[in-house]
């Protein structure tokens, strides 16, 4: 079978993803896919050694300090993410992803972060004796601790989000009535632990508040899906550039580290806040849910009304 880059974009490119992904490393990325995929037996797990390799050639640069092994050290690590999405991108097109080539990637990436910080930091340490940079070491391993730990737990709570959801539906439905339909379970979802969106039917929104607060937010994230860009602009991959690409390359990794540190904070606080007010919609969500249980069944034209009354109604009493 042979493989067009349609197939790569359509099979294999996330709904949305990062901004730097999405513009500077997808170009590349997907013609890699197709002709690595058409001419070669190479597997994930061999791109993600040699994602892993080009790594730890990136920290060996940036240990060296001067400026010219910097540059060769950032243009090493953009390298190295390439072939780090390129694994995925082949796993998915031919169906040949592994348990262990997912650890694998997820191990490596974090290694590969601990190396680069302590090579870069270490290395400028040595050349200019300033301390800061070895405070700056330990603020890049911890916020890409926090920043991945962070994605994870999100996740973990949408995931309860609707299971309280799916449970109150359940409750709710009067004896002996016919199994709901799945279209009135159907999640409008990314996989993509930045976003707390969960519908189910279009009576209950989970950013209800947060959209009623921020008016103009619907529109720059529909712009951003739009250009497959996810609405948390500075997530761990753009720190990451940040800190082993853009500041090694202008030779600002003081400055550029501290910006990029802040924006993932702010973003990070972000996600936390719209998690803060989607548990508020939750609450009135379910108590909606549970009052319509002596109405008619969600899913019929009444139904849906009634629920939406009801949940539009205490969210205005809020």
């Amino acid at each position: 079978m042979t493989f067009t880059l349609h197939d790569v974009r359509s099979r294999t490119y996330k709904a949305r993803d990062a901004w730097w992904t999405v513009f500077l490393v997808d170009p590349l990325a997907g013609r890699l896919v197709v002709t690595a995929a058409n001419r070669t037996s190479i597997t994930p797990n061999q791109i993600t050694w040699a994602a892993f390799v080009l790594g730890l050639g990136s920290a060996w640069c940036f240990l060296r300090a001067d400026w010219p092994w910097l540059v060769a050290g950032a243009v090493l690590y953009h390298l190295s993410f390439v072939l780090d999405c390129m694994d995925g991108k082949i796993a998915r097109l031919k169906g040949t992803g592994t348990v262990l080539g997912g650890w694998l990637d997820y191990v490596f990436d974090r290694i590969r972060v601990l190396a680069c910080t302590a090579a870069l930091m270490w290395g400028q340490h040595r050349a200019t004796g300033q301390v800061v940079y070895l405070l700056l070491g330990i603020a890049v391993v911890f916020l890409d601790m926090l920043r991945y730990v962070d994605a994870l737990q999100i996740a973990k709570v949408r995931r309860q989000m609707r299971r309280m959801l799916r449970d109150a539906y359940e409750e709710s439905a009067p004896e002996g009535s016919a199994a709901l339909p799945a279209a009135l379970l159907r999640e409008d979802l990314d996989h993509d632990p930045d976003e707390i969106r969960i519908r189910l039917t279009e009576s209950v929104d989970l950013q209800e508040e947060f959209h009623s607060r921020f008016s103009w937010y619907p529109g720059l994230r529909g712009w951003l899906r739009e250009h497959r860009i996810r609405t948390h602009l500075v997530s761990g991959i753009e720190f990451q550039m940040a800190v082993f690409i853009i500041g090694p390359l202008t030779g600002a990794v003081i400055p550029v580290t501290i910006v990029a540190a802040v924006l993932l904070l702010f973003f990070e606080a972000a996600i936390m806040y719209k998690l803060l007010l989607s548990s508020r919609d939750l609450k009135r969500a379910l108590a909606a849910i549970r009052s319509s249980a002596q109405q008619p069944v969600p899913g019929t034209p009444i139904g849906r009304a009634s629920l939406r009354a009801n949940t539009h109604g205490e969210a205005g009493a809020a």
